[in-house]
């Protein structure tokens, strides 16, 4: 587990993916299977990336998801990063890790 300098903080390791609309439901699955147990999708996401613009107008390539999670512990975010990235090598995407802390409840 990792430590937390507050006891009524838990640390966790936060983690952002965007995805192509097209690859949300295979992307939640992996989720899914490493045992995340919680995510908020946020839907129709746009902006500009090493792919070209992203949005939702008729314009533009293809419109994205922004996945937001959390991982408790090193070695869920081991497995889902084991499970991930075979997927976002064909799928494509971001996946960002970072340290933050939660209130406990």
């Amino acid at each position: 587990m990792l430590e937390s300098p507050h006891p009524s903080l838990q640390t966790v390791k936060k983690v952002d993916i965007i995805v192509s609309h097209a690859f949300l439901e295979e992307t939640l699955s992996v989720l899914d299977v490493v045992g995340v147990s919680g995510y908020t999708v946020f839907g129709s996401t746009s902006g500009k990336g090493d792919r070209g613009l992203s949005c939702d107008d008729l314009d533009c390539d293809y419109s994205g998801n922004y996945i937001m999670t959390v991982c408790n512990s090193d070695e869920q975010l081991g497995r889902l990063i084991d499970k991930i990235q075979p997927f976002l090598k064909k799928a494509g995407g971001i996946f960002v890790v970072t340290t933050g802390q939660w209130l406990t409840h």
